[in-house]
């Protein structure tokens, strides 16, 4: 399909958000009966899935501290669980581990968990922990571990499949989507966008979508929006000049298995697991002392054996990087690789050895955080919907649902918390006691 002259809507990024926001778009403006698909088209310099939604571990999960990211959990784990077939979903729950430093956290989590009717057990207490996991899994070795929760709901969704299947969702309603097409600039009268610029011609338009995941701050910076900001601390205090982006590598990989050999006691499918820990990380290829202070990793069984991650690697503000550019500039480190393995053998001991295992290959990638690591999702423009998703992204398939409300005139109590303003008027997310910056 040639490039059209107008679209009413133009969506950047055919991942998981710029899919999503297409999709219930679409579907609302036929409810409503102000439009169609037809009016919709999406634009990929690549094509769907090629960046970080194509790559991503898949994990879905409500394991946030903070209450405003399990709201948006909370409405993308139905969107998934309601998709599962078509979305390669596959509900297995998920399981977070941790020592003393979190116990509180996760209570937390778990009381909100209640509240909301999202479905988690909640296991304290050091044995009676290790008691738990033993019964799952008769191999379980990690001590130390004091609180677990457990999230009946979650689990994973196979990455490439789950575009697939959602860009076919989009397609049905008759949306265009369009690879191939880079956005270069767009022309502006009043602090509004009139048209999209692209190496294919320019797009006239009314309203504009972004979800182009780490590629934001280019996109952002083309808006003309501001990579310098003014942050108000819950205090009281102002810090100026803040970064508003901040570059993570992302480290994530496999081991190479038979995948049969890893399920539960009862032989079934097991969830994905999440360990925090400050028990002593040591080696599974030399038996030396990785780490005596607070390590995490998460992991999870996939198609041709273990797959997961671990903490990312901050590369600071002002890298200059093409995120997906090419394949060397998103394989992971070595030392990730001594770090993961040695966590998969300190929980498990059919995992001992398993660094011999591990698969090398693209994956992890470069993600770009907000300024609290957060996302933000709000209309940066008047007619510039952003949805900058700060590597929270592929689990947060609900978020395109509340943007094609937002887009339709509602106010959406899920996103709100993810206002732009919100660094200056000092309502920022409570911060955890993990090691991720995103939980």
């Amino acid at each position: 399909m040639d490039l059209p002259k107008h679209k009413k809507y133009v969506v950047i990024g055919a991942g998981i958000h710029g899919l999503s926001s297409a999709w219930h778009l679409a579907k609302e403006l036929k409810a409503r009966g102000k439009g169609s698909g037809d009016d919709i088209v999406v634009l990929d310099k690549t094509s769907p899935g090629a960046g970080a939604s194509g790559i991503a571990c898949g994990v879905v999960r409500n394991f946030y501290y903070q209450p405003a990211m399990g709201e948006v959990m909370r409405v993308s784990v139905e969107v998934w669980e309601e998709n599962a077939e078509e979305f390669a979903y596959h509900g297995v729950g998920y399981m977070a581990l941790v020592g003393p430093v979190q116990d509180k956290d996760l209570a937390s989590i778990y009381e909100r968990h209640q509240r909301k009717g999202y479905r988690s057990d909640l296991i304290t207490g050091e044995q009676k922990v290790h008691d738990y996991m033993r019964a799952m899994f008769p191999d379980w070795k990690a001590r130390g571990l004091t609180t677990c929760l457990h999230e009946k709901q979650g689990g994973f969704a196979f990455n490439k499949s789950s575009v697939m299947g959602l860009a076919k969702k989009v397609e049905s309603e008759g949306v265009s989507i369009l690879s191939g097409v880079q956005v270069t600039g767009f022309d502006m009268r009043d602090g509004i966008v009139t048209a999209v610029q692209t190496n294919q011609g320019k797009i006239h338009t009314e309203q504009v979508v972004v979800g182009v995941g780490p590629w934001i701050k280019q996109v952002w910076t083309m808006l003309g929006l501001p990579n310098k900001i003014d942050i108000k601390k819950p205090n009281g205090d102002l810090v100026k000049d803040w970064n508003m982006w901040t570059f993570w590598r992302l480290q994530e990989g496999e081991i190479r298995f038979d995948p049969t050999a890893y399920t539960t006691a009862d032989g079934a499918y097991p969830p994905v697991m999440h360990v925090d820990s400050t028990e002593p990380l040591v080696s599974d290829k030399t038996g030396e002392l990785i780490t005596d202070q607070l390590w995490g990793i998460y992991f999870k069984r996939d198609k041709a054996g273990v797959q997961g991650g671990a903490v990312p690697e901050n590369l600071g503000h002002d890298a200059q990087i093409d995120p997906y550019g090419t394949a060397s500039k998103y394989v992971v480190q070595e030392d990730f690789v001594d770090y993961w393995t040695a966590g998969l053998a300190h929980c498990m001991q059919r995992f001992e050895g398993c660094s011999g295992e591990y698969h090398w290959a693209s994956s992890g990638g470069v993600g770009a955080f907000t300024a609290d690591s957060f996302p933000v999702f709000d209309a940066m423009l008047p007619n510039v919907y952003v949805v900058a998703d700060s590597n929270h992204g592929y689990k947060m398939i609900g978020v395109g649902k509340e943007v094609a409300k937002v887009l339709m005139g509602e106010h959406s109590s899920v996103l709100h918390p993810f206002r732009f303003a919100r660094f200056a008027e000092g309502d920022l997310h409570p911060v955890s006691s993990s090691p991720y910056p995103w939980s």
